[in-house]
């Protein structure tokens, strides 16, 4: 019996593990954020809480502990299968696994301890601290090569709003003379900066575009003085991440955190920043006029030049101007932006265009704040046709800011979609009963498509939340 013991014991163990490994995973591996933060904390008291609280009760009061480990991998894979987002077995995820596993077997063998919260802290403890060290020989590889780097021009872009579009659009312009690259996606953390210089970053790139993001005070700081900026933007400043900073100003500080560097040549501040102008930091944004937005494009005055890209959004027009300046700065003349200009492309899953099936498909699904909804919402209304937006609403938002969102597409669209629960009952609430639509799973998705649309139709994807959310 002892046997089938531990054996029941490391099974339950290592599926407890995979909630909590997979969890930390989403939220940056930060103890806290899981704790505090997590967006379906009922998800802690279902697939944690009491499980736990089943498998010890019947491992020390009966002989069947190992029906309550049954019951719990059943219940897990249901949660597993339900995940958009599912545990990605990293080197990080790998360690913990090996040194949970240790301390779960060393604990039952030598000390009969069936523990599971003790080792779970255990092993993140000690693999967090492994990683610190790891983390340390990373950074020094990285270093060795942006110093190896001679003649690299670093350009460092930072925003609530959009900086991933601006950095995309800056490469995108600087491409017209330089070798650019730019970090990938949205990677915008110092680990993930580090291992894109350490593994992709090509040697002979002339300039370097690094989005920068942050979750709390310090995190731009440390990824500017590392990285060294020459130029630098801060986009638009607004509410995104609120819960964590607290209060704007927070969030405004921690911005301009991107100007700790020792070789600030020119920095552009969108006017949201509300910071005083210098010799060699520019305010940015009024100057910005004209801007027409459609479904074919956007265009915008800048300095008394107009200029026109295949970008949807009015906001676009701010990030297109700022990727203009600082092609301006280093060199371009408006005959290279404008031929740049024309051939850009929108960023993926940003506003992107798609005509399918005689539907007009926007996807906006990685847009998640209240001006680029907005804005998302007003070029939807220009569209004669029946209009359809599928959404979450914000994440990580405010209710006032939820009810801002549901009023708008009750306003604009004849069907308004919502994803999951988060927001559900701010838009039953100020959604018509008519056009509200429930999808409680992605699963649904394709056959509400095939309910609710039709040829002619416009479809937004407004902000795609993973299903922990």
């Amino acid at each position: 019996m002892m046997l089938l013991d531990i054996f029941a014991y490391v099974l339950f163990i290592g599926a407890m593990g995979y909630y909590f490994i997979t969890n930390l995973q989403w939220y940056s591996y930060k103890l806290e954020r899981v704790a505090l933060h997590h967006t379906k904390t009922w998800w802690h008291f279902v697939y944690f809480l009491a499980p736990f609280a089943l498998y010890m009760l019947m491992h020390y009061t009966t002989s069947y502990a190992f029906v309550a480990v049954a019951i719990y991998l059943g219940l897990l894979y249901g949660w597993y299968r339900g995940l958009d987002k599912p545990l990605v077995f990293t080197g990080r995820v790998k360690r913990f696994y090996a040194v949970l596993f240790f301390i779960a077997l060393f604990t039952v063998l030598v000390f009969r301890y069936y523990g599971i919260v003790l080792p779970l802290l255990i092993a993140y403890g000690i693999s967090s601290f492994m990683e610190k060290i790891l983390f340390s020989g990373f950074k020094q590889k990285a270093k060795k090569k942006l110093d190896s780097m001679t003649r690299l021009i670093v350009v460092g872009v930072t925003a609530s709003y959009g900086k991933t579009s601006i950095k995309n659009f800056i490469e995108h312009l600087l491409g017209a003379k330089y070798k650019t690259y730019a970090t990938p996606r949205s990677v915008n953390t110092l680990g993930g900066i580090l291992k894109d210089i350490n593994d992709d970053l090509p040697q002979d790139t002339e300039v370097y575009v690094v989005e920068m993001g942050a979750r709390g005070e310090g995190d731009i700081a440390e990824i500017s003085t590392f990285v060294n900026p020459h130029y630098a933007v801060v986009g638009k400043i607004g509410p995104a991440h609120i819960e964590y900073f607290k209060t704007l100003e927070n969030i405004r500080n921690t911005k301009m955190e991107i100007l700790k560097t020792n070789r600030l040549k020119q920095a552009w501040v969108h006017e949201s920043a509300m910071v005083k102008p210098k010799e060699n930091i520019h305010i940015f944004g009024p100057e910005i006029t004209d801007i027409e937005a459609t479904l074919e494009g956007t265009s915008f005055t800048l300095e008394g030049i107009r200029y026109r890209a295949s970008i949807l959004g009015k906001f676009n027009a701010t990030n297109l101007a700022a990727a203009v300046k600082v092609a301006k700065a280093l060199g371009l003349n408006d005959e290279q932006i404008q031929q740049k200009l024309s051939t850009l492309k929108p960023v993926e899953h940003r506003l992107q265009r798609m005509d399918a099936g005689g539907k007009v498909i926007l996807d906006d699904s990685f847009n998640g704040n209240i001006d680029g909804m907005m804005a998302s919402f007003e070029l939807a209304s220009t569209y004669a046709g029946r209009k359809v937006v599928i959404t979450p609403g914000l994440v990580e938002a405010d209710e006032a800011l939820n009810i801002r969102v549901a009023q708008k597409a009750n306003e604009v669209f004849d069907v308004v979609v919502i994803t999951g629960d988060l927001n559900y009952g701010i838009f039953k609430k100020y959604v018509d009963a008519g056009k509200l639509v429930k999808l409680s799973a992605k699963s649904e998705m394709e056959a509400m498509l095939r309910e609710q649309t039709r040829p002619g139709d416009l479809i937004l994807f407004a902000n795609d939340a993973p299903s922990f959310i």
